[in-house]
């Protein structure tokens, strides 16, 4: 069985997590990364495998900073202390965790108490209102959803895979 991509992703934002890293620090090594010029393999498949190179753009990087501090909130928003982190130093800075922690303890009351794998998107939209004064795309949110869902899966599972 193949991991997908986000699956990949959430696991490596878990080891991440687990070894110190902070988002402030993540996003200075993409940074550098992306100042420095260096191209990354990326794999695209259309019908087939091919890869290429390509270079890092400032949006990757505030996407995929994001994407990992959605993860850490997340882990943050469980129950009982499931991934161990082998530092003191907050994940994610106090701004990020305003925005964010309100949205992640939503997916994770649902996904704990109520046993649920979703929720109306309208309603984390207003979750979004209520923090940060505007909404996202219902599309956006839905996959912000999933990214927390799927988090919650690994870090702390409730149901049997099939």
């Amino acid at each position: 069985m193949s991991l997908t991509v986000v699956e990949e992703f959430i696991s490596a934002g878990v080891n991440a997590y687990a070894l110190g890293c902070t988002d402030d620090g993540l996003r200075k090594e993409l940074t550098a990364m992306k100042e420095s010029g260096v191209k990354i393999e990326a794999m695209q498949s259309y019908g087939g495998g091919t890869s290429l190179k390509s270079k890092i753009f400032s949006e990757e990087v505030d996407e995929c900073i994001l994407w990992l501090s959605i993860i850490f909130i997340t882990i943050l928003c469980t129950p009982q202390p499931t991934i161990v982190r082998w530092s003191s130093t907050p994940p994610v800075s106090d701004e990020i965790l305003v925005q964010w922690k309100g949205f992640c303890a939503l997916i994770a009351n649902a996904y704990f108490i109520r046993g649920m794998a979703w929720l109306p998107v309208k309603t984390l939209q207003l979750e979004q209102m209520a923090v940060v004064g505007r909404a996202e795309e219902p599309s956006v949110v839905a996959s912000r959803m999933r990214l927390v869902f799927s988090t919650l899966e690994v870090v702390s599972p409730q149901w049997p895979r099939v």
